[in-house]
């Protein structure tokens, strides 16, 4: 079984097209559970809707979104219309699809992030209002295996569900990371690179040990890949593989070819 997370920028109408017809085939012999990103969308919903986007770097060097309410409900509406797209294309590849949000079964829950630590630009560090974001803490594994044990590929939407039941921001790549740890699962992100670069060159492997010296000295967007990787392949994933999802059968090509980076124990 694998996890296949597609970043927001390969939700573009030609990368998703590929994407999806790659996964489609692949699903026809392996079990896949399709995990999609789309930060890229809400942020451009919110300046049309007159809504400012905010974001912060934690004292640890993650970038995340400032999720207020208002921002939330932007969240909520753009990640369904991209759900909702991405479940329309595989089922016109004759593909049984589902799609899910962390909300949906209770799928993903999630701790509420009271306080966040950021870091701001003169160096001094502050605490701030967590927001609607959340950690997950629990992965639905039941829900998963009976869409899978009949057919059905899930297809998830980076939102959860906190204690008191609402619905919380989550980091797309951290949300992939805990479906294949708690579902023993390889895990693959497909992203709008050929992998992790360092010092412009392709790093083809490395140990979860190595990745975790490299993280203060990668960039925000491929950061929070590795550390979620990491973390996935501590918590039971079987494998994690960072790979272009711009290639011709990017999916197929990735895990037969071995391009990208493969992340190991």
């Amino acid at each position: 079984m694998i996890v296949v997370k597609a970043g927001g920028a390969l939700l573009e109408e030609e990368a998703l097209e590929k994407i999806v017809a790659d996964v489609a085939e692949y699903s026809r012999s392996e079990r896949v559970v399709f995990v999609h990103g789309g930060g890229a969308e809400v942020t451009e919903t919110c300046r049309r809707m007159g809504i400012e986007p905010r974001f912060v770097v934690s004292a640890s060097g993650m970038r995340s979104r400032v999720t207020d309410w208002e921002t939330m409900q932007v969240y909520l509406m753009t990640m369904g219309r991209l759900n909702k797209l991405v479940v329309s294309k595989f089922l016109r590849m004759g593909v049984n699809a589902v799609g899910l949000t962390g909300v949906d079964g209770a799928l993903a829950t999630a701790t509420r992030k009271e306080k966040i630590l950021v870091k701001r630009e003169d160096g001094r560090r502050i605490l701030m209002d967590g927001g609607f974001t959340g950690k997950i803490d629990r992965v639905n594994v039941d829900l998963l295996k009976l869409l899978l044990d009949n057919g059905i590929l899930p297809v998830l939407a980076p939102i959860a569900l906190s204690r008191e039941f609402e619905p919380l921001n989550v980091d797309s790549d951290a949300f992939a990371a805990k479906v294949a740890s708690a579902m023993g699962s390889s895990l693959l992100y497909l992203t709008n690179v050929e992998g992790l670069l360092v010092d412009g060159r392709l790093v083809e492997s490395l140990t979860m040990a190595e990745a975790s010296v490299l993280l203060p000295s990668i960039g925000h967007g491929m950061m929070r890949k590795v550390q979620s990787a990491v973390e996935a392949l501590q918590e039971g994933a079987a494998s994690v593989r960072i790979s272009s999802g711009l290639v011709e059968k990017p999916v197929s090509s990735a895990l037969e070819r071995k391009l990208g980076t493969l992340i190991f124990k």
